[in-house]
């Protein structure tokens, strides 16, 4: 599960999907976490970038609902009615990450670690997304991670408490950007929902700076 990531810059994302719509006004955070506005690339425009709430916001729901819609289970995303009409829909999207952050407790206590490429380029993380459109602002656009079981994945097995199962979003291979995003039918969409190889990521910890009184 990944509640908290570093998305790349506006020149980054363009520079690595080479997108043909400059998008010099869009801005934000420097480091996302549920609720928050953050870019992705959709099969809706993937000439460029949305702005979009971290945690998918259905027609019906609340934007509050963002804080516990960040990640869908791959399993259940059919089924969960807060995902099931965008994944059915097919509304697939490509989330840019600089890295991702997950809670390691291998001191006894949660340490939070950061998790990038080896090579520090920035990469694509698989998702859904949604649109509002009575809505004005972030929540018009909202999109969740996709993750799958990673008990058996050696550099994600270390994340989150020992009893809990272990879960990774998915990491997408460059050369299945395009093939992600023009998946037409689920058989087709869930071949690209895999682990991606251990040696390709690297992690450390990178606790949170205390916050000042």
């Amino acid at each position: 599960m990944c509640a908290n990531y570093l998305p790349p810059s506006v020149k980054e994302i363009e520079r690595l999907w080479e997108l043909r719509h400059h998008t010099p006004d869009l801005s934000w955070p420097a480091e996302t976490w549920p609720g928050y506005g953050a870019p992705f690339l959709s099969n809706f425009d993937s000439s460029s970038l949305t702005l979009g709430s971290f945690g998918l916001v259905p027609q019906w729901a609340e934007p509050k609902l963002a804080r516990s819609t960040y990640n869908a289970r791959a399993e259940t995303v059919g089924d969960k009615p807060s995902y099931r009409n965008a994944w059915k829909q097919r509304q697939l999207c490509i989330i840019p990450a600089l890295a991702i952050y997950e809670p390691n407790y291998e001191t006894g206590k949660a340490v939070r670690w950061r998790i990038e490429r080896a090579d520090k380029q920035p990469f694509g993380i698989a998702g859904i997304w949604e649109r509002r459109l009575k809505d004005k602002g972030v929540s018009r656009w909202s999109f969740t991670m996709l993750t799958i079981n990673a008990d058996d994945h050696p550099l994600m097995q270390r994340f989150h408490k020992p009893e809990d199962e272990k879960r990774s979003v998915v990491i997408l291979d460059p050369d299945a950007y395009q093939g992600w995003l023009q998946a037409r039918s689920e058989a087709e969409a869930r071949s690209y929902l895999q682990l991606f190889e251990p040696e390709l990521m690297q992690a450390s910890p990178e606790p949170l700076a205390p916050r000042r009184k």
